[in-house]
């Protein structure tokens, strides 16, 4: 591979080629329409660990997004700034630190665009669905198998990728560089996937993508390595980098504020990533334990961003021929402390009593309303509709009515449904199920 082609600044279904513009990049203009875009707004009521949280420093989907946005912003300039002075022609070409912070920063943005609402447990439910239900299960035979196996198994990457791609949401059209760099599993759904290789981990579209994938593929000449998945674009690793960091610091920052992890533990973990610029002197000198952590955690972030840096760099031509596939994170010099954290977080954060409820109410909730609107559509459009799913239809938007009416296929309606309920927010999934199963009628 090489950086002229990963750094395309064509859309999808352009022919033209496009002079590339320093004073307000396409990249620029991919940043600025996914913050203005209504799936990213939706992510101020998603939930990243803590349920609906009431303290305000406990982080949703929207500020986890920005943070990561803005520390993948730096791992990129600074990864930008080495390939600039290695690669001439890229500085010949217009190409500047920003432009390589634009891409990144972009695809960090967006880059849980696709997740549902309750977390993980809200792709599982999804999946689980299809899988388990006999509701769900009914839709087997009305689709073909690589279909099937999107529909089974739910993935909020290739879900992100289909809401960037979609028609509805002002059609966001982002540049190829963008959609390459956000895209960590090239790969689709029905692909076999390889032990070891941390692109093939999960997968990246769906097959009403396929044609998308393939012309980015190869306006990018992103490497083969098997029917239907690729390496990675280099720049994806920055935004796994980025979104590693953040979890891992900023969760355990708010199982601190919320009581779960002591913070002489969270303070020992940080000085450990902090290294030789940690001071307890100065640590002590902060007035309240807030600031201490904001102090602790802005310093193990800024070590992490070097760490990662350093790490892109040695391995960036590895990158290029597609030998290199890991993360950056567990090739670091922090790579044991942050093993500390994550143990530390998911016998302390993630199986804290909130979080598992939170996870046992999600799953109801989105079970419950994928079976009303997945039996409704199919009963209107391929079957014949009893009155109950007509008046279960009239709860949908009118954006996805209007797309349901030129479905051609149970699984295009099937995914249509699936549109809307990832899309929606914790709380309109709570108010929506407590609706569709008469707990909240109007008095």
């Amino acid at each position: 591979m090489n950086w002229l082609q990963l750094l395309s600044h064509k859309r999808p279904g352009e022919t033209n080629t496009i002079a590339h513009d320093q004073t307000r990049s396409r990249f620029d203009q991919d940043y600025d329409r996914i913050i203005f875009s209504h799936p990213f707004r939706k992510l101020q009521d998603k939930t990243q660990v803590f349920p609906l949280p009431e303290d305000d420093f406990v982080h949703t989907r929207l500020t986890h997004s920005l943070e990561v946005a803005v520390v993948g912003r730096s791992l990129a300039k600074n990864a930008g700034t080495h390939l600039l002075e290695k690669y001439p022609e890229l500085r010949k070409s217009g190409y500047t630190i920003h432009d390589f912070g634009g891409i990144v920063g972009a695809a960090c943005l967006a880059h849980d665009l696709g997740n549902p609402p309750f977390g993980h447990s809200g792709e599982d439910s999804i999946s689980s669905f299809f899988l388990t239900n006999e509701k769900g299960q009914f839709f087997k035979e009305k689709v073909s198998a690589k279909e099937w196996k999107d529909l089974t198994t739910f993935e909020g990457n290739a879900q992100g990728l289909r809401i960037l791609n979609g028609k509805g949401n002002g059609g966001l059209k982002l540049t190829f560089a963008t959609l390459g760099a956000f895209t960590k599993y090239p790969l689709s759904s029905s692909c076999e996937k390889e032990k070891g290789r941390k692109s093939q981990k999960k997968f990246g579209y769906y097959q009403c993508n396929s044609q998308l994938f393939h012309e980015m593929a190869n306006e990018m000449e992103l490497i083969p390595v098997g029917e239907n998945k690729w390496c990675r674009h280099p720049l994806a690793f920055l935004v796994e980098a980025a979104d590693d960091i953040c979890y891992h610091i900023i969760d355990l920052e708010d199982g601190c504020r919320l009581g779960l992890v002591p913070f002489e533990t969270v303070k020992e973990l940080l000085a450990e990533i902090i290294g030789d610029s940690y001071s307890e002197e100065k640590v002590q000198k902060i007035p309240s334990q807030n600031e201490r952590l904001g102090t602790l955690r802005a310093l193990a972030i800024n070590q992490l961003i070097k760490e990662c840096s350093d790490a892109f760099i040695e391995h960036e031509e590895h990158m290029l021929d597609g030998s290199f596939d890991t993360d950056l994170t567990s090739l670091i010099p922090s790579a044991p402390a942050m093993k500390k954290i994550i143990d530390l977080s998911i016998e302390k954060i993630y199986r804290s009593k909130i979080v598992l409820e939170k996870e046992a109410g999600g799953y109801e909730v989105i079970d419950n309303l994928i079976e009303a609107f997945s039996t409704a559509v199919y009963a209107k459009y391929f079957d014949n509709p009893l009155p109950k799913h007509q008046s279960v239809l009239r709860l949908l938007p009118e954006e996805f009515e209007v797309q349901l009416k030129s479905a051609e296929s149970v699984y295009e309606a099937l995914q249509i449904v699936i549109d809307f309920i990832s899309g929606l927010t914790d709380s309109h999934a709570v108010r929506l199920y407590k609706t569709i199963k008469g707990y909240r009628l109007p008095v």
